[in-house]
């Protein structure tokens, strides 16, 4: 039987960034992964002719550790990112579209022309609420955070006055359009907490978009260079559960029946898979049952294809009092191998994991004529990626019970961005989580 110092349970950002950390430091590593491809909730593969990715995802400038991660395995993030200086919010029967900066030194005459402008949409007195909303958030913030997660985004835009038109147009599209909750399901802290570092490193604040797949551009590279160092990844081998005993891991066992031996687990999997496989040892196990409180969520994207563009450049838009939470034309950046392509994040997720999936495209062409977007005439093909409990929940009470990555069981370490760690559900928080997973292994 092979033996292993560290068995890693999940290929996303965080368990693939653990083993890097873990095989560059001598230690023998196997991962494995339950789907037929590599990179969790940042992966992508073709689907019966179509090429999807798992979610709508942004790279993000004042991420610090990813990009760290990318160039050690030979990727410039620079090379990988098509950056856009602005974002669009498209008005609800208007037809009207509010454009604005978000990079104060690549871009700070866009961002002036944002803030100065858009006062058809914005008034100055929409503008000054938000700035008293931001302002006493962030202050709040870094004096007590914990007490903002006891709010929602809602009825703190509320205890601020912040106006109908500036919670509509600006705080909406921040919340359902970044993690598709609406604001009276957001918790304050995680609001204040994901824009913290945007602050902190304004000179790095910028959006760009992926020149390709998430799989070949992220996950493939660093998977490439684990096994260059010795690392092994076996895929479609899903964990059934841990094998403990007396307070110490080692090792697993497969669904096949097989078993594989191990000095330490780093369980990296999704939050709902990590409480299924820690389920059977550990639900009435006082040391786990933060874990089991913390509540998960859904996510559910809608990826369209089109015989042409369906916007006239590939740019992140908000569609505020829609479903259509998130979205951006991708034909000029990571799909270019068809003439249209359209993704994007539904609000609530919850009312579309059970709805057939033609009744959500019709859904989202009627949603999408009322931004002024058409979505009918030229449409080829599409697919409905659904995961039910992709993210830990990012409503109010629930930031307490994220787990930190020791657990009280000799040789297992949690790995994910729902782990304790300061930049919440990104893929930023991801890789932290993976660092700080082999960390505890390499240090004990």
């Amino acid at each position: 039987m092979k033996y292993f110092d560290v068995i890693v349970i999940g290929t996303g950002l965080a368990g693939l960034t653990a083993a890097l950390e873990l095989v560059e430091n001598g230690k023998s590593v196997i991962i494995f992964e339950k789907e037929k491809v590599i990179g969790g909730r940042t992966s992508s593969w073709d689907e019966d002719g179509m090429i999807v990715e798992s979610g709508f995802h942004r790279h993000i400038g004042y991420y610090k550790e990813l990009p760290r991660v990318l160039r050690k395995v030979g990727v410039d993030p620079d090379k990988i990112v098509q950056w856009e200086e602005n974002v669009d919010v498209r008005i609800k029967g208007k037809k009207d579209t509010a454009t604005f900066g978000m990079s104060p030194i690549f871009g700070p005459i866009d961002m002036l022309k944002g803030v100065l402008g858009n006062n058809d949409i914005l008034s100055w007195k929409d503008k000054l609420s938000l700035a008293r909303f931001f302002v006493n958030g962030f202050i709040e913030y870094l004096k007590n955070p914990d007490s903002l997660d006891r709010a929602s985004v809602r009825d703190y835009a509320k205890k601020h006055h912040v106006s109908e038109h500036a919670l509509h147009y600006a705080v909406i599209p921040l919340s359902a359009g970044i993690f598709f909750l609406p604001p009276e399901r957001y918790s304050c802290k995680v609001f204040f907490g994901l824009f913290l570092p945007a602050i902190q490193r304004f000179y790095r604040m910028r959006i760009g978009g992926y020149l390709g797949g998430m799989t070949e551009l992220f996950a493939e590279p660093i998977a490439n260079y684990i096994k260059k160092l010795g690392g092994e990844i076996r895929t479609e081998s899903p964990v059934k559960r841990l094998l403990v005993e007396d307070r110490k891991v080692k090792g697993v066992i497969l669904e096949d029946g097989s078993t594989v031996n191990a000095n330490y687990i780093v369980l990296a999997a999704d939050i709902g898979s990590a409480k299924t496989i820690l389920k059977e040892p550990f639900l009435h196990d006082a040391a786990f049952h933060r874990l089991f409180q913390l509540k998960t969520m859904p996510a559910v994207t809608v990826q369209m294809e089109f015989t042409k563009p369906v916007l006239p450049y590939d740019r992140t838009t908000f569609g505020p009092l829609t479903s259509l939470a998130s979205f951006a034309e991708q034909s000029r950046s990571t799909f270019t191998h068809v003439p249209g392509r359209l993704s994007i994040i539904l609000t609530p997720p919850e009312k579309y994991l059970t709805m057939d999936h033609e009744e959500i495209v019709r859904q989202v062409q009627k949603e999408g004529k009322e931004l002024g977007l058409d979505l009918e005439s030229s449409l080829t093909n599409y697919r409905v990626v659904s995961r039910p409990e992709d993210f830990y929940s990012l409503e109010p009470n629930n930031d307490r019970y994220r787990p930190e990555q020791k657990t009280a069981i000799e040789g297992l370490v949690l790995a994910g961005d729902y782990t304790r760690q300061p930049y919440f559900a990104t893929m930023e928080g991801a890789v932290v989580s993976g660092i700080k997973a082999a960390k505890i292994i390499l240090q004990s």
